[in-house]
């Protein structure tokens, strides 16, 4: 499979988010996955559920020759790695969480299955803080 344009966004609300978010994207780098280019951090509030915690999130443009399949296991792992033991697809809703990866597009692909959908669509026009970390990977 040829070289595959990727955006990711990176979230974490619990412990060190920046230092975790810095962590995700070296164990990213660990296993392959070149990283184009990274937006600033960005903090904001929890969306569609309360905590306390603030988060901390980046978008990134990673190249990546995985199918969209075997980047979420990929990426689903580092999250199991760092310590993320809820995830909101088994759990049914949100909650606190140390690292969260999210793939938001996948070149101009658009795929939906029982784990993954792409484009995220929340991610892309729903949430303000999602806009306003890919303008930023755009400019």
């Amino acid at each position: 499979m040829s070289q595959q344009k990727v955006v990711l966004l990176l979230g974490s609300n619990l412990g060190d988010q920046k230092k975790n978010l810095e962590t995700a994207l070296q164990m990213l780098k660990d296993r392959g996955i070149e990283i184009l280019k990274n937006s600033e951090f960005l903090t904001s509030d929890p969306v569609e559920f309360a905590s306390s915690n603030i988060f901390c999130n980046i978008a990134s443009i990673i190249y990546t020759r995985l199918s969209p399949i075997q980047l979420l296991d990929l990426v689903k792992s580092i999250e199991n790695e760092m310590g993320r033991v809820n995830d909101s697809k088994v759990s049914g809703g949100y909650a606190d969480r140390i690292i969260d990866i999210d793939i938001v597009k996948y070149n101009e692909l658009n795929f939906i299955s029982e784990r993954l959908e792409i484009p995220h669509k929340k991610h892309l026009y729903e949430r303000e803080f999602s806009k306003i970390l890919l303008k930023d990977l755009s400019e």
